[in-house]
């Protein structure tokens, strides 16, 4: 035995003069046992002694160390495993020209004009500038910008499509009730496809084609049972904020309250994402600093650091910002300042992404994952106070009508003031390329959700009261619920934190 020990030490002195590196009798003479020469063949392989010329050190400490780097290396790459970033936007600042806003409106019109291209009824759209001159009467079909939108004196609807060759007039009759009832929620800046007839320079509208989503998607589940919960609009730093309920949550999520089958939830969460408003921020609303607790947005980020730490490490927390987080407002934003969020970003378990993103979780070598929609919702205020048909059926208390209105079209902000933007010139962000299995929102501070055509809609609560502004503004909020999703049933239920 004690020949065979020799013969592997001289073997591992071997591999170290291979790799340009001598080896001290110091640390030869800790080598005793076949357990610790498997250990050093795996610190051979380890990148921590690349550069080091003479190994004079504790045989302990240096297995140690790699030991830990290989643990830290199995935490990310069992975290990539998990989550996986499909879609984030993180694109340098540059300056932006006129053009660029033509070129954006463009790339949006061909992304889209694809997508309503797959329906049988738009197989033979024909350009506009091919129906312009004609006079004869015609079936056709066309897709175009919306440009224009107005009641005629008689009643009728009257859009202007507007596609890359031409414009056209396109007429909706309010003797065809479904359907003039589906265009009055038509809203400028969105693309449609129309089939109708052609009548001198009129098309008159028989039928109106929304790029939507299709009906015959996969309602996805997972073989085990795991669960993903949905937080937004935390708004640590403001005097709303409310502690005893998040503390309450924190308490439920490390197992320490709840009863059985709430127990058992919390320790089967695997994914928690924040839909954006970590902080309250500064400065966005009129008097918000009389409702400031944290003035400043570097300590609100420090303060909502040691209450995310709080959240068992072995969870991912997928985040996304919001328009009181500290960066810009224009969409997409990109992730969370690092300069203001250090903080958050140095916690174990963060993945940050820009707002709107795509996220794949779950996947593995027999399931293809969920595919998780993120957008704070910025665009919502815009939509509820345009579309009657929003704001009549509830408004800012229903923002699984807003998100299925926004799938329908395929776009998260398709006005353009819908939300401040940035004219990006290769594609639109703000486009809904793949239908995801879940799409979760927040920003009005209401939770919801809804299934539409297989797609699970999550609107997140909130962590903060009633503010001033909110009141003004017409918000109710109802703050700190949970939505939680079974991934193996698809299941939603809303855990009540708040009083």
């Amino acid at each position: 035995m004690e020949q065979e020990l020799i013969k592997k030490k001289r073997e591992i002195i071997d591999i170290f003069l291979k790799k340009g590196i001598l080896i001290s009798s110091e640390l030869l003479k800790e080598i005793n046992d076949f357990e610790h020469i498997s250990r050093i063949f795996d610190v051979l392989q380890s990148k921590q002694i690349d550069d080091v010329l003479i190994i004079n050190t504790n045989l302990n400490n240096l297995i140690s160390k790699t030991k830990t780097q290989k643990t830290e290396d199995a935490k990310e790459e069992q975290q990539e495993h998990k989550v996986k970033v499909v879609y984030s936007y993180n694109e340098d600042p540059k300056k932006r020209e006129p053009q660029d806003f033509v070129d954006y409106f463009n790339n949006r019109y061909k992304a889209i004009e694809k997508i309503l291209k797959q329906r049988q009824e738009l197989k033979n759209t024909v350009s506009i500038n091919k129906i312009i001159n004609k006079k004869e009467k015609e079936n056709t079909s066309i897709i175009g910008i919306v440009s224009n939108k107005q009641v005629t004196k008689n009643g009728n609807l009257l859009l202007m499509l507007e596609d890359p060759t031409g414009q056209r007039s396109v007429l909706v009759n309010k003797n065809k009730p479904s359907l003039f009832n589906d265009a009055k929620d038509i809203v400028l800046d969105e693309v449609i496809g129309v089939v109708g007839v052609n009548v001198d320079t009129i098309t008159f509208a028989n039928n109106i084609i929304w790029p939507d989503t299709p009906t015959n998607k996969e309602l996805k589940k997972a073989e085990k049972e795991k669960y993903a919960l949905f937080l937004s609009d935390l708004h640590v730093g403001s005097s709303k904020f409310l502690p005893d309920d998040f503390d309450k949550f924190l308490r439920w999520i490390n197992g320490d309250i709840g009863n059985e089958q709430q127990r058992h939830i919390a320790k089967n969460v695997e994914y928690i994402f924040i839909a954006g408003d970590l902080v309250d921020g500064c400065g966005i609303y009129p008097e918000q600093d009389k409702e400031l607790v944290i003035n400043d947005v570097y300590q609100q980020y420090k303060e909502c650091a040691e209450l995310l730490k709080q959240i068992p490490q072995h969870i991912p927390l997928i985040i996304c910002p919001g328009n009181h987080d500290a960066l810009r407002i224009s969409e997409p934003q990109p992730p969370l300042s690092k300069d203001f969020a250090k903080p958050v970003y140095e916690l174990n378990n963060t993945i940050m992404v820009s707002n709107p993103s795509l996220v794949n979780i779950d996947s593995s070598s027999s399931f293809m994952g969920f595919d998780v929609l993120i957008y704070h919702g910025y665009s919502f205020d815009y939509f509820v106070a345009e579309v009657n048909s929003l704001r009549s059926q509830g408004g800012y208390d229903r923002a699984d009508l807003i998100m299925k209105f926004l799938l329908k079209r395929r776009h998260l902000a398709p006005s353009h003031l819908s939300t401040l933007y940035i004219p990006d010139t290769k594609k639109d962000p703000l486009i809904i390329e793949k239908v995801p299995d879940f799409f979760l929102s927040g920003h009005i501070h209401k939770s919801i959700t809804a299934n539409y055509r297989n797609t699970t809609l999550i609107c997140g609560s909130c962590w903060q009261s009633k503010t001033i502004f909110q009141e003004k503004v017409g918000h109710n909020p109802e703050p700190s619920r949970v939505p939680i999703v079974n991934l193996q049933t698809r299941d939603i239920k809303i855990l009540k934190f708040g009083s």
